[in-house]
């Protein structure tokens, strides 16, 4: 599997790149565009846009190909519903990052820029990794 390996490496990277170009890793700059109701500064808008755009390309290129091109099948989630661990995790996630301005992909970006708080953040995000996944399994 070393195509994969790559794959994930170089889709990880251009992932982290674009979390940093994008200053999705600046607390203060998410905050800002959380704060509609304030100083609100809509430049991440353009990421969010961008994202939509990139995902509805591959959704249309997905639908031209029998298989990926690095796997046997798509992995497309089949479960279309909404429901109370749907609607809470969402609102764990959004809380979390609105109070802290770090969302999980950018706070482990954030880890080169070395700062007490990205330190503090990511053991407590993996210990809600955990705790999620103990409830879940209650469920």
């Amino acid at each position: 599997m070393p195509g994969h390996s790559l794959a994930s490496l170089l889709a990880g990277a251009l992932m982290g790149a674009g979390l940093a170009v994008s200053q999705m890793i600046n607390p203060e700059k998410v905050i800002a565009f959380l704060d509609i109701a304030g100083h609100w500064d809509p430049s991440l808008a353009v990421v969010l846009f961008s994202a939509l755009a990139v995902s509805f390309a591959g959704y249309r290129i997905r639908t031209g190909r029998a298989k990926p091109l690095l796997s046997e099948t798509f992995q497309i989630p089949a479960r279309k519903d909404i429901d109370l661990p749907l609607v809470g995790g969402a609102a764990v996630f959004g809380i979390g990052c609105g109070l802290g301005g770090y969302c999980p992909g950018p706070a482990i970006g954030a880890i080169t820029l070395g700062t007490w708080e990205v330190i503090v953040l990511l053991p407590a995000m993996l210990a809600g990794f955990a705790l999620a996944g103990l409830v879940m399994r209650k469920l």
